[in-house]
């Protein structure tokens, strides 16, 4: 699991368990929980895809149909001859569906995804357009490939703004499309103009607050981001995701010690193996 990714994380239960396009949805695999460093640094950040240039749809298209087998890809084409010949979109979600499936099944979530948030923009549903938008986040934080990471924060921000469009004050959109630009567009600072939005209107809001607490870090502002987790923390002293980032941040300002006994503390209340390994590794580089 990577840190980094709060809000995204919060809410991948629900993508499993609704499926908006009507499919047996399988969701991606999670990274483990070790996975919070910054490879080559000596910071916990991890880097987002930024201002990576997206790859085409096409492109995507053309590759995953060399991995389906003989069947599934004499699907997708009948599929899609018969979506040529229909212009009623009524008619053409029940193919978007069939489709949408026919790519979950054959482990091809982004194409999955692409015709399932199809579904979701012609029926103009709020509900099915967040859970498209939140799910191409999580494929985006599962993705080794930043082209391919800045497509699918693309898609997430179109399908987030349809939905705020219906309906402008649902905050979990609002999270989630400020997740999108600030970890996968190149334009972080309207994802922060987002959660400073509803800090101030929440200033206790814990989501917010970690992200906004998280690009603290990023830009070396480590003061503001001590406050950002200190709020989270007195509201849940648990919260071993504050505290890891609480820890980074009195590393920035130079205090080594207060940063070890944030990491022992984060240790104890994970309490997995592989975690405690890497917490053991940074608090040696910091003695």
């Amino acid at each position: 699991m990577r840190l980094s990714h709060y809000i995204t994380l919060a809410v991948a239960a629900s993508l499993v368990a609704i499926l908006y396009w009507g499919a047996n949805t399988i969701p991606p695999p999670k990274k483990p929980v070790t996975e919070m460093q910054r490879p080559n640094s000596g910071g916990m950040v991890a880097q987002s895809p930024g201002a990576a240039t997206a790859i085409s749809f096409d492109s995507i298209l053309n590759a995953s149909r060399r991995m389906l087998s003989a069947g599934a890809s004499d699907s997708v084409l009948k599929l899609e001859k018969e979506l040529t010949s229909v212009h009623d979109s009524t008619k053409m979600i029940p193919l978007f569906v069939s489709l949408s499936k026919v790519w979950e099944h054959s482990k091809q979530l982004p194409l999955a995804a692409y015709y399932g948030a199809k579904v979701a923009k012609l029926e103009n549903s709020e509900k099915k357009l967040t859970f498209a938008g939140q799910f191409y986040l999580q494929l985006m934080e599962n993705e080794s490939s930043a082209s391919l990471q800045a497509w699918e924060a693309g898609e997430a921000v179109r399908c987030l703004e349809q939905s705020l469009k219906i309906n402008p004050d649902n905050e979990e959109t609002k999270l989630a499309l400020a997740t999108g630009y600030i970890e996968g567009t190149g334009e972080p600072m309207r994802g922060v103009q987002i959660l400073l939005a509803i800090t101030r209107e929440k200033p206790d809001d814990i989501p917010a607050n970690m992200l906004l607490g998280r690009m603290a870090i990023q830009s070396g502002q480590f003061d503001k981001a001590i406050t950002r987790f200190e709020v989270v923390l007195k509201l849940e002293p648990q919260n071993k995701e504050a505290l890891f980032f609480l820890a980074q941040a009195w590393e920035g300002k130079g205090d080594k010690n207060k940063a070890i006994e944030l990491l022992e503390k984060c240790k104890k209340i994970v309490n997995d193996p592989a975690f405690s390994g890497e917490i053991d590794q940074k608090i040696n580089s910091l003695r």
